[in-house]
């Protein structure tokens, strides 16, 4: 169990790197093309598509990562009462599970959406850039994410102790 523990661990630098990666490039992009644009009156034609595919890469690159962690954006509005009822476990189970089953139908629909693009031969408006390229990506990630909530559901309900040694 040790031995796959370090396997995910490492394998999930991977998609942080592209993501820090891309982050970093919209980063430089947005800096050359203001100024570019207030200093010589000569915006990066490209930068509004780039901006886009950057944005795309650094949102669901770390996805599946967050959500096998656990490290949602969350409000603790009723906490105090699933705490006092004993009941966190069992309501976080079902967040986890439920949010990664509902996945599967925008990841269902991005598939199709990127079929249909890659059918009519879409392409980015400066670049050229096959717009489906985009959503298998997005799709893909999609279902690893639906993947990584619900066995961390299911975790939390059946193996608490391997989320406890992970944090």
């Amino acid at each position: 169990m040790h031995v796959i523990s370090n396997l995910l661990r490492k394998s999930a630098a991977l998609p942080v790197a592209v993501a820090s990666a891309a982050l970093f490039f919209l980063m430089i992009l947005t800096f050359c093309d203001v100024v570019l644009r207030s200093a010589f009156n000569a915006p990066i034609e490209a930068a509004t598509e780039l901006t886009r595919i950057s944005m795309a890469i650094t949102v669901f690159a770390v996805m599946p990562v967050m959500s096998a962690r656990g490290e949602h954006i969350s409000v603790d509005l009723l906490d105090g009462v699933f705490q006092r009822l004993r009941l966190t476990r069992i309501r976080d189970a079902i967040v986890f599970i439920g949010c990664g089953v509902m996945l599967y139908w925008p990841a269902g629909r991005v598939v199709v959406l990127a079929e249909r693009a890659r059918d009519y031969g879409d392409v980015t408006e400066y670049l050229g850039i096959p717009v489906f390229y985009m959503g298998w990506f997005i799709a893909i990630m999609t279902y690893l994410t639906m993947m990584a909530m619900v066995l961390r559901g299911l975790a939390i309900l059946f193996a608490p102790q391997l989320l406890e040694r992970q944090s």
